[in-house]
């Protein structure tokens, strides 16, 4: 067995060296006045075969035509890759512009005229999406910038995604496999209004396995970064992200299992970061639990979704754009855990947060599927996604709650329903030897361990008037939630907010690693970054 075992190991290894032999080297634009075969990067992506690079020149690659995918007529998208195993590379992270509008403007223009809408639909236009990964396995997008892909006519997530992977959005089955995504931004200069506002950055959707590194996101009025509909299978690495200026940093609704998000920062959002279940990018709910009962190498315990060495801080930003539940995030919250369960918040830093660093609430939506919710949990016709079994576990807390109304905090917590797993908290502190706040240090002191015992019901009235209020949650058609002690900040304007300097948004160090020799790449000189 083990002869048998090392020849099918050494034939595998063979025919993946022979496999990256044959690649090919397919060259859009220009790079150090060496042209390139391609001017556009779907002429590259239309010839190339599973398995080859495409290197990209700097350049401002405008927007003039869109394509969709067989099965997937809704989701039109500038740049469209059906193909597994492709590398699409920019040579340069912040000079690389895959650019939602229209030629002859300038780039990622703020004008109205300049905007590319989308194919025209009966309701309207479509929107658009950058690049689209349509169920291909194992593609790489890496090193450049894409802007101003705008939504439209489709709805929440159908278009208006700078670069998304996607495994068949609305499906509720895994479609897709494997990804690499590094050394990206993703923006929208252009503001008019929530119809064609662009909604996600960087975006996973109906995906099993993957990495995001070193990217940043801002000006979404859903979340810059998103992972969704991947179910307790999701085994995903989003490491040194950024995220700024969108209604959620990140976004992740019912993704769970193995997903790890770590090293990066949140920060001048309305709501830094939150992780929810809900009806939609089905099935829910959002549970952190490892699969088959495992035991996590991170945490030790069966929590194998883990929030950790992040930097959470400023989130008190009303004046973003912002659309649907994502609007509800409240304004000065760090992180929302919200009809989440068995997830894990370890090792962060989370200061500066006016209302709440964390907050760790139930998720009410309506109607089927309601699964893993309580079916009229909160009146007829209503889905109660409640929270357990979460961990915060040795988080560095400071200046959190300064708005000053009641609960506001480093972090509280409510649950509606009996008999589900404790929430715990242990080795929180706050910055500088000061105390935890009140709500927070009571917690602390009685659920110091997850040990699985049963927890009762916790409605904590003070706390959930005040996350009602923030969140102008509609209790009835057409009403908000009243606000006891004062209202918390609103929306005045919207002003999108150009790109940090080249300096704070790195680009890969040297973009011909890992290619086989070309033009630009040789294979005894590699030419330095442009």
């Amino acid at each position: 067995m083990r002869r048998l075992y090392v020849l099918v190991a050494v034939s595998f290894a063979a025919l993946s060296l022979a496999s990256a032999a044959s690649a090919r080297v397919l060259l859009v634009g220009n790079y150090h006045g060496i042209a390139g075969k391609y001017r556009t990067i779907q002429a590259a992506v239309n010839v190339a075969k599973p398995g080859d690079w495409i290197l990209i020149g700097p350049g401002d690659y405008k927007t003039s035509s869109s394509r969709a995918p067989k099965g997937g007529s809704t989701f039109p998208a500038a740049v469209l890759i059906t193909k597994p195993r492709l590398r699409l590379r920019g040579m340069n992270r912040n000079t690389v512009i895959v650019d939602g509008t229209k030629p002859g403007s300038s780039a990622c223009s703020s004008k109205k005229a300049a905007q590319n809408f989308g194919p025209a639909s009966k309701h309207g236009p479509q929107g658009l999406n950058g690049i689209m990964v349509w169920k291909a396995n194992d593609v790489w997008v890496q090193n450049l910038t894409a802007c101003n892909f705008l939504g439209g006519s489709g709805g929440d997530g159908v278009t208006g995604n700078e670069i998304w992977w996607n495994g068949g959005a609305g499906s509720a089955q895994i479609g897709g496999w494997g990804y690499n995504g590094s050394y990206l931004n993703a923006t929208s200069q252009f503001f008019q209004n929530e119809n064609t506002s662009a909604m996600y950055g960087v975006f996973t959707s109906n995906w099993d396995g993957g990495t995001w590194n070193q990217a940043y996101a801002s000006n979404f009025n859903d979340s810059g970064f998103y992972i969704g509909a991947c179910q307790q299978q999701c085994n995903q690495t989003v490491n040194h992200i950024w995220s700024e200026f969108s209604a959620l940093g990140y976004s992740g609704s019912n993704s769970g299992g193995q997903l790890v998000i770590e090293n990066s920062q949140f920060d001048q959002n309305e709501t830094g970061f939150s992780t929810n279940s809900q009806n939609g990018d089905n099935p829910p709910p959002q549970d952190g639990a490892c699969p088959n009962n495992g035991i996590s190498p991170i945490t030790h315990t069966h929590s194998c979704w883990v929030f950790m060495h992040n930097n959470v801080h400023d989130n008190n930003n009303p004046n973003v754009p912002s659309v649907g539940s994502a609007a509800a995030g409240p304004v000065g919250t760090g992180v929302s855990a919200a009809g989440a369960r068995d997830d894990t918040f370890m090792d962060n830093t989370i200061s500066n947060n006016n209302a709440w660093g964390v907050i760790l609430v139930p998720y009410l939506d309506s109607g089927p599927p309601c699964t893993g919710g309580t079916p009229n949990g909160l009146g007829q016709g209503s889905c109660l996604f409640d929270e357990w079994g979460d961990a915060l576990v040795n988080n560095v807390f400071s200046h959190n709650g300064s708005y000053g109304h009641p609960t506001n905090g480093d972090f509280d917590q409510l649950n509606f329903e009996n008999g589900h797993p404790t929430d715990c908290y242990s080795g929180n502190t706050e910055a500088g030897g000061g105390s935890l706040s009140p709500d927070a240090a009571t917690l602390q002191a009685e659920h110091p361990t997850c040990d699985g015992s049963a927890a009762p019901a916790n409605t904590n009235p003070p706390f959930l008037a005040e996350v009602l209020c923030d969140s102008q949650v509609e209790l009835s058609p057409g009403t908000p939630a009243a606000c006891p002690t004062g209202a918390y900040p609103r929306r005045q304007f919207v002003h999108p907010h150009a790109l940090p300097p080249a300096r704070e948004l790195p680009t890969m160090p040297n973009p011909c690693v890992g290619v086989p020799a070309n033009p630009w790449c040789t294979a005894h000189k590699q030419r330095p970054r442009a």
